[in-house]
């Protein structure tokens, strides 16, 4: 299962925050071509949100041609997915992390526990393996 974790206090809408996590695992090339997502059933409990709202994220998903939809099978990567360069992934990463410093020096948190803290997190969360969600 894919690690999508949704955030209500963000101000982005939940179907939004889930095309851009499945973009970034496609961009990553932590999901390859061919891949199956979960189906809308399994992440809408997963996230315990609306399956309607996770309709919209794979619609949105298959217009912009990240997933493709097939019938009783299931939602899968598409072939045209290239990886996110490393200037992809900074320019993406960058507001994300801004909004971390400044909340934090809001609430006079030092550098290091910032760093600890992100340190921690990164290490609690896991990927798929890449070749696990190869069929």
């Amino acid at each position: 299962m894919l690690h999508i974790q949704i955030d209500p206090q963000s101000g982005v809408p939940v179907y939004r925050q889930v095309m851009d996590q499945v973009k970034y695992y496609a961009a990553s090339g932590t999901l390859r071509p061919g891949a199956l997502i979960p189906s809308i059933r399994e992440m809408s409990k997963a996230l315990s949100v609306n399956p309607t709202t996770i309709v919209k994220a794979y619609t949105e998903l298959q217009h912009e041609g990240v997933i493709e939809m097939k019938q009783g099978k299931g939602a899968f990567l598409t072939e045209v997915n290239r990886g996110m360069s490393d200037e992809e992934r900074r320019k993406a990463l960058e507001p994300i992390v801004r909004q971390l410093t400044v909340e934090a020096k809001q609430m006079g948190a030092s550098a290091e526990m910032v760093r600890r803290i992100v340190e921690e997190q990164l290490s609690q969360v896991t990927l798929p393996n890449k070749d696990e969600d190869e069929n």
